[in-house]
């Protein structure tokens, strides 16, 4: 029995179109709240996942809880622990190897390709060069030291790493299931507004987009997951 620990920092920014894809996998998945629960043994799963949420990995003084989780992921990369990270968990692992996270030339909040580098088109995100993909963030990071760039788009650079096959920051949002946007339009209302999102065509967007996403994102767990160090067939 393989054990995945799913760390959220709000509750509609779920594991997603990922969750069947663990238990198909084998694992069995344990969610936990971050800032509320206790996030554990950062050795103990076989699987850390690290998701989405409105808040910064800056704001240590605000939401002190950070610096542990900071520190949780810090101590599973260095032990070289399958970690993936997506939106703040990207940003998380990018912190914890020492990157800077800082704010972005702009707020990137919609529906877009990703430009996969050669790198990543030798990756799991193979199945994600010709469909586009949601990005809900207004922060981004450098690229970790010795960590491979995977993706990009025109306003994020960093957009996708990978790092010793064991470790994968998603800036965007793979997980995310079209017809249940309206969770987080609803949620980040107040962010939207001061954006100056236009909320219905973001709705309209993701009815539109998101059932190609839902089709080829689960693949790309499962190439990582298949490819992970020892995993190899």
């Amino acid at each position: 029995m393989l054990r995945a620990r799913v760390v959220v920092h709000v509750a509609f920014e779920d594991a997603g179109a990922f969750g069947p894809v663990l238990e198909e996998r084998g694992y069995v998945p344990e969610t936990l709240q971050a800032g509320v629960d206790d996030l554990g043994d950062p050795l103990a799963p076989d699987l850390l996942l690290v998701l989405g949420g409105p808040i910064g990995v800056n704001e240590e003084e605000d939401y002190p809880f950070l610096r542990e989780e900071l520190g949780l992921i810090r101590k599973r990369l260095e032990a070289r622990r399958p970690t993936l990270g997506v939106c703040l968990g990207a940003q998380l692992m990018a912190a914890s190897l020492g990157a800077r996270v800082h704010p972005g030339p702009a707020k990137e909040i919609g529906w877009s390709r990703l430009a996969l580098t050669d790198e990543g088109r030798a990756s799991c995100l193979a199945p994600l060069e010709n469909t586009a993909v949601l990005h809900w963030h207004g922060d981004t990071f450098d690229l970790p030291e010795g960590a491979r760039l995977l993706a990009s788009t025109d306003i994020c650079t960093h957009q996708a790493f990978d790092l010793g096959g064991f470790a994968l920051g998603l800036q965007f949002h793979p997980e995310a299931r079209g017809g249940l946007v309206e969770r987080w339009l609803i949620g980040h209302t107040c962010e939207l507004r001061a954006a100056g999102i236009d909320i219905p065509g973001l709705r309209a967007d993701s009815a539109r987009l998101g059932p190609a996403l839902e089709a080829v994102a689960p693949d790309v767990l499962r190439r990582w997951l298949d490819g992970l160090p020892g995993r190899e067939e």
